[in-house]
């Protein structure tokens, strides 16, 4: 999958980049090729990215340790500000953080990794925890029956010292 350019972007029919795609991404360990749609809207102050992609990967169980076949799916879009990124010389030493600054951003000159977004995307689908679906449920006990016998023996004696209400 190659990079795409923003200005050529901008530049598209509709300002927009769309394309499918069937294929391994790097890093990302998977049984089949991650198959599906990319779109790349150039909207002025920020890109508008949307995708429809899945795959299939072997998971570990946490419950039962046992290896089975997951289906990953994602239909997600996100916005990405396009702005130039400060040089590192004028960071300011502190500074509050708004979290209406805890955006992604490009530069507006620079390229969109759709391979690299995709992954980020990818993984951030994984499920957690990773639960067979032939995983037997968990036994949920109440605890606080057991909680007197469970008390330590050597904390009887501040029992007696209660205050009286």
């Amino acid at each position: 999958m190659e990079k795409l350019y923003i200005p050529q972007i901008a530049r598209a029919v509709d300002a927009t980049e769309s394309f499918e795609f069937k294929e391994f991404i790097e890093g990302l360990e998977t049984l089949t090729p991650v198959q599906g749609f990319v779109s790349v809207c150039h909207l002025g102050a920020f890109l508008e990215v949307s995708a429809k992609a899945s795959t299939i990967m072997t998971l570990t169980c946490d419950r039962t340790l046992v290896q089975f076949n997951y289906r990953l799916a994602i239909d997600t879009s996100e916005k990405i500000w396009l702005a130039e990124p400060l040089p590192e010389s004028e960071y300011p030493k502190e500074r509050e953080v708004e979290s209406g600054d805890l955006v992604e951003s490009l530069s507006p000159n620079g390229y969109f990794d759709a391979a690299a977004w995709l992954y980020e995307q990818l993984t951030l689908a994984i499920p957690y925890p990773k639960i067979a679906p032939d995983a037997p449920a968990l036994e949920l006990r109440d605890t606080s029956a057991n909680l007197e016998t469970s008390v330590d023996k050597r904390w009887a004696a501040l029992s007696s010292l209660q205050l009286s209400e």
